[in-house]
């Protein structure tokens, strides 16, 4: 069974709707005995840095979800601010990440460009991977952000331009993240749930 993790700040319903659409059995929850015995985890995240990572650490749920992803290696998906939190810090707040994944988020630098980046964008994979493998069709999704992650290439799997290219989805053994919403993304974020489901779970 996947878990998505609800801390009270994420598009919960939508992702559970989408992951039923495609057969996938799943379930929301913020129940310590459920995170003990996902199949995989789900974080999503909407709002700001501070507020979602305050919400996760006060939800008394990131010790089991540190060890079930970190010592026990169970498959975890993070969506948009979900993703950001893996990384060290952000420059939209003063708390710190979970420093899962080495790196920091920084806001869009390009004055000329619209900020939030809100709509659809191709996405290219950058190296083979499960989440995102490479199609002959190109691949668009759903982004609503203001702040884009930069780490080292080792992590980075896929990749969209705005005013220049940036990461848009990471990869650390059994941990993912994506800066888009898959769930607002139609088809395509149809098959990367399938994909997350059938490769990883």
């Amino acid at each position: 069974m996947i878990v998505i993790i609800d801390i009270g700040v994420g598009n919960v319903g939508s992702i559970e709707n989408m992951l039923k659409k495609v057969g996938v059995s799943c379930s929301v929850s913020s129940l310590v005995e459920d995170i003990e015995g996902a199949t995989a985890l789900i974080l999503p995240g909407v709002g700001a840095f501070d507020h979602v990572m305050g919400a996760l650490r006060g939800s008394g749920l990131l010790e089991v979800i540190e060890r079930r992803v970190l010592v026990e290696h169970t498959p975890f998906l993070g969506i948009c601010i979900g993703m950001q939190l893996l990384f060290d810090s952000s420059d939209e707040g003063l708390c710190s990440g979970l420093g899962w994944i080495p790196g920091e988020v920084k806001r869009f630098s390009d004055t000329s460009l619209k900020i939030p980046h809100m709509g659809w964008n191709i996405v290219n994979t950058k190296k083979d991977n499960p989440l995102l493998p490479s199609r002959t069709e190109e691949m668009r999704f759903y982004f609503v952000h203001s702040y884009h992650v930069v780490c080292d290439d080792e992590y980075a799997i896929a990749s969209a331009v705005y005013g220049k290219d940036f990461i848009c989805s990471v990869r650390k053994g059994n941990i993912f993240g994506v800066q888009f919403h898959p769930e607002k993304s139609h088809r395509f974020g149809m098959q990367l749930f399938k994909d997350f489901v059938s490769a990883l779970c």
